[in-house]
């Protein structure tokens, strides 16, 4: 696998950690931007190129498509997994176009690690 720099963005530090941990355990060589929100997301982009970002869907603030929307202007060819427990058909066909991969929770090493393997 290529080199990555992933954005990490979900107001459950469990599921930063989680999801961390399955990608530090793989030896991908990476470098994880952690957001809580998406408002510290956006703030810690200022200067920075990322190429992955897997964000959580409910956040408070902005959720996880309108970040991605965001993204998406920032980062035209930026891979974006949407990490979530709402598996409802309406969330999975606003992800699908936007172009976003859809990630149903719960948080596995296989579902965290086909997505980063198909970039």
């Amino acid at each position: 696998m290529n080199s990555h720099t992933i954005l990490l963005t979900d107001d459950s530090r469990i599921s930063r950690m989680l999801v961390r941990g399955i990608i530090e355990r793989a030896d991908i060589e990476t470098e994880i931007i952690e957001a809580s929100n998406a408002k510290d997301a956006l703030s810690k982009l200022t200067d920075r190129q990322i190429n992955i970002a897997i964000l959580d869907l409910n956040m408070p603030g902005i959720d996880g498509l309108m970040l991605a929307t965001e993204l998406l202007a920032r980062f035209p060819i930026l891979k974006i997994g949407l990490l979530t427990a709402n598996v409802q058909d309406i969330v999975r066909d606003k992800a699908k176009a936007l172009g976003v991969t859809f990630i149903a929770k719960p948080i596995t090493e296989q579902k965290i690690l086909t997505f980063i393997s198909a970039i």
